[in-house]
């Protein structure tokens, strides 16, 4: 089993940045990519980015420049940065560790964690 909790969510204004934490534990050796998605009230659960096991990073279009995927593997917590909010921005986000080896297959989530971006 795999556990993620992620934090460091709230309240920003537009324009403010968060960084959010994954805290991954339990069985994860091995695991070594890793990916943040968001949900919005009334959408589909969408990705945001993703961290491969040699660090290359995705991130979906609309948010490349203003938010950064990273991890330290001592720590074994992956970060999302998030810089010049937009109230469009709002939603619950959530870690996920995909399907691999490592994971027996199984596709874990985090329970998420609330960013809400207004003034």
């Amino acid at each position: 089993q795999v556990q993620l909790v992620e934090s460091g969510g709230g309240l920003v204004q537009p324009g403010g940045s968060l960084r959010l934490s994954c805290a991954a534990s339990g069985s994860i050796f091995g695991i070594n990519a890793w990916g943040w998605y968001r949900q919005a009230p009334g959408k589909q659960r969408e990705l945001v980015a993703t961290i491969s096991g040699g660090g290359n990073t995705n991130y979906a279009d609309s948010l490349k420049g203003r938010f950064t995927i990273s991890r330290d593997n001592a720590k074994n917590t992956v970060y999302l940065q998030m810089n010049n909010l937009k109230p469009e921005d709002t939603a619950v986000y959530y870690c996920n560790a995909p399907p691999s080896m490592a994971t027996g297959g199984m596709n874990y989530w985090g329970k998420g964690t609330l960013v809400t971006v207004s003034s």
